[in-house]
């Protein structure tokens, strides 16, 4: 591969015809363009500088200098629109592994979220299954105090019961006292 620049070819040693050899790039070479250095592009721009000082005593003659200062004027242009296609591309490169990586963040943190979720269903059908369990002890215990009250009262009519059984007893007992007094 030459250059960055053409290197040009003086067939004629009078300058007549100028020959421009290009390299014939196929689709992939176009795309991997590496960014020359500084240093490569003003040993190049020294060298094409060269060449055409020592062309242009014999092409003044014909106009071929300033072709060929606008010539490598361009391609000087088309290498700077090369360079920053070539930075576009890694910019290009480097956001989309940006991206992808926030992609597997994102996703780990939905995973991290789902198991959240997961756990809060499982605590929320907990404390349901707990509030179920007390509801039903609270109407176990309603049913044992009212067991309690019933047996309360049960056990109270017993009182009375005795109570009147024995003031009945008593009584029979004073008026048996006082029949056998006479």
């Amino acid at each position: 591969m030459t250059g960055l620049f053409d290197r040009l070819k003086d067939e004629d040693s009078e300058g007549s015809e100028i020959v421009e050899e290009r390299p014939v790039y196929e689709e992939n070479e176009a795309e991997s363009v590496e960014t020359p250095s500084e240093d490569e592009n003003q040993s190049e721009l020294n060298e094409v500088q060269e060449h055409t000082d020592q062309m242009t005593s014999s092409s003044n003659d014909i106009g071929i200098s300033s072709l060929m200062d606008k010539r490598a004027k361009l391609e000087e242009a088309i290498d700077y629109v090369g360079m920053m296609i070539s930075n576009l591309k890694e910019k290009r490169t480097g956001l989309e592994k940006e991206i992808e990586e926030e992609s597997v963040d994102i996703k780990n943190l939905k995973e991290k979220l789902m198991k959240v979720n997961d756990y809060i269903e499982e605590e929320t059908q907990g404390i349901q299954s707990l509030t179920n369990k007390r509801s039903s002890v609270e109407r176990e215990a309603d049913e044992v105090g009212s067991l309690i009250t019933s047996l309360r009262d049960k056990l109270a009519g017993i009182d009375r019961v005795v109570d009147d059984e024995g003031t009945r007893i008593k009584s029979f007992k004073e008026s048996r006292s006082k029949t056998s007094n006479f």
